[in-house]
């Protein structure tokens, strides 16, 4: 067959292009260029082979490396577009200088993507780094396995990794902190992403997560680093934060929802932090819940998790209180707090409302001054068991909160003068408040397992004064105060009616030089039944 005839019949022509019989020099130009490329691309290929950082012998020595632990993997497979880099499944580890004991940790799995023309110019650097359902269990202090973890300077050269980490997502991750008794603090860490980590360098971060004990939701963004080796306090972080949904009811016999945010910058053994919170229903025990307010400037541990407090302050109603202390103890364990307290602009039933189940029994200013102690929280023991206070208070003018006892002590200060009601309602009833009378409340008390007790309470209103000894329970509200009441009249005006009438001859038996009666009296009762009543014989 002739050529033609084939061209004609099978449409194939091995003919040159019109376009390199025309151009030959086009031809050895585009070899000229595509030929060196392809080279290029051989070679390129061969040196990536050669230097391939992704393969399992190599991954798996530097993670242990990295981690200081004995890895295991189920899973391992390579990946190339359109990022290079690995997926590994099911990780754990296991200490490598005890692998008798429990592992310290697992993942689901571990993504590492890189770059082709970091790998290309050889560039030590991973674009991402992506954990999923990390799980790290933390020993409790003192234990085999803590000592295993974390050896007495472990930390020394702990500096970040060499090579650059542009993108570290670590999301629905457990860390839990084991205690002593077999219980655990555990953090649900919903997302942490962490930019631009690398040895030497300060990286950002954001993290979502769940606070361990009291449950809350904490959201925080800022910066850490460089980490310093040899120093890991010494490393700088800034950031703000909210802590929202926080239940007190895991604090012990606290209540209410408490919401907090603010801001902190410092070395991380000594964060310095402002914080503003707010909790509308706050109370203890079986109080009344009660809206309170706050602030907190202080000084944070990161590294042992003790607090120095500079500056507290918390408003409710009207009331404002300040405060200063600490929150110490060794780590990962709980701590104690000691706070000193002192208020110059305070009403007293405010201050008592979160403690009381009723309404408080009397009303006015209050300035007080106290140092509180608050043990640490073991053996299942509540808020008001773990507190101890000393201090002193002043109330100026208080009036009892309920209309019929504040009625009784009005009239009983009239009598006490030496005045007398109108004859036909000797126990007649106030109207008017403001002739209500004031009364004075003054004493130096403690508080001990839930029980406030004062060896000098003095009481005064005119016309009558008394100093009691006793005890208050803060858990029901019932009172037992014993002591001596002096009045300017004498005991027959205590009474009314015939009671006075059959006083009038005990009279000279409780008069005293240059004063009028001096009776003994006990104060009884709970709350909507407290008794005032002659203590005649004296009862301890």
């Amino acid at each position: 067959m002739k050529a033609g005839s084939f061209v004609k019949e099978t449409g194939t022509n091995f003919a040159a292009p019109s376009f390199v019989r025309r151009h030959p020099k086009g031809l050895l130009w585009t070899l000229g260029v595509a030929i060196p490329l392809l080279a290029l691309l051989v070679i390129g290929i061969h040196v990536v082979d050669q230097h391939w950082p992704y393969r399992y012998r190599n991954v798996k020595p530097l993670l242990e490396h990295l981690l200081a632990s004995r890895i295991t993997v189920s899973a391992y497979h390579r990946t190339y577009f359109p990022h290079p880099g690995f997926v590994a499944e099911a990780l754990t580890l296991r200490r490598a200088t005890a692998p008798d004991l429990p592992p310290i940790g697992s993942t689901e799995n571990l993504i590492v993507q890189g770059s082709w023309l970091d790998m290309l110019l050889f560039r030590k650097r991973v674009r991402l780094v992506d954990i999923k359902r990390l799980h790290v269990v933390v020993p409790p202090a003192g234990s085999r396995a803590m000592q295993e973890d974390f050896p007495p300077g472990s930390s020394m050269d702990f500096a970040g990794p060499e090579i650059a980490v542009e993108k570290l997502v670590i999301h629905e991750a457990v860390l839990d902190l084991m205690r002593k008794d077999g219980n655990r603090y555990t953090y649900a860490i919903r997302e942490l992403v962490m930019r631009n980590v690398q040895q030497g360098q300060a990286a950002s971060y954001i993290v979502d997560m769940q606070n361990a004990s009291p449950a809350g939701h904490i959201q925080a963004s800022g910066s850490f680093g460089p980490v310093t080796p040899k120093n890991l306090g010494g490393t700088r972080l800034s950031g703000s934060f909210t802590f929202t949904s926080v239940h007190l009811d895991q604090i012990g016999e606290l209540h209410g929802i408490l919401t907090s945010e603010g801001q902190f910058s410092g070395a991380l053994d000594a964060i310095e932090l402002f914080a503003t919170t707010s909790t509308p229903d706050f109370a203890v025990e079986n109080g009344q819940a009660t809206p309170v307010n706050g602030s907190v400037q202080c000084t944070v541990n990161g590294l042992t998790g003790n607090v120095i407090l500079h500056r507290i302050e918390v408003q409710t109603g009207k009331s404002t209180v300040q405060a200063e202390g600490s929150v110490t103890g060794p780590a990962n364990l709980p701590k104690v707090t000691d706070l000193d307290l002192k208020s110059t602009k305070a009403r007293v039933q405010d201050l008592m409302r979160p403690f009381l189940h009723n309404d408080p029994p009397v009303a006015g200013a209050v300035s007080l001054k106290a140092h509180a102690h608050l043990a640490a929280q073991e053996d299942g023991a509540g808020f008001l068991k773990r507190l101890t206070m000393d201090g002193g208070f002043v109330l100026p003018s208080d009036r009892a909160t309920n209309p019929k006892t504040e009625t009784t002590l009005t009239n009983f200060s009239e009598r006490a003068q030496g005045l007398k009601p109108p004859k036909d309602d000797p126990d007649h009833a106030q109207t008017d408040p403001a002739s209500d009378v004031l009364s004075s409340l003054v004493g130096q008390v403690k508080v001990r397992d839930g029980v406030v007790s004062t060896e000098r309470l003095t009481f005064a209103m005119p016309g009558a004064s008394a100093d009691l000894n006793g005890t208050y329970s803060l858990e029901n509200g019932s009172v037992y105060l014993l002591g001596n009441l002096k009045m300017e009249s004498d005991i027959s005006h205590a009474a009314t009616g015939f009671k006075s009438v059959l006083l009038k001859p005990l009279a000279p038996f409780f008069k005293r030089k240059h004063a009028g009666a001096v009776v003994p009296i006990a104060v009884t009762g709970g709350p909507g039944d407290y008794k005032v009543s002659q203590n005649l014989l004296h009862d301890k």
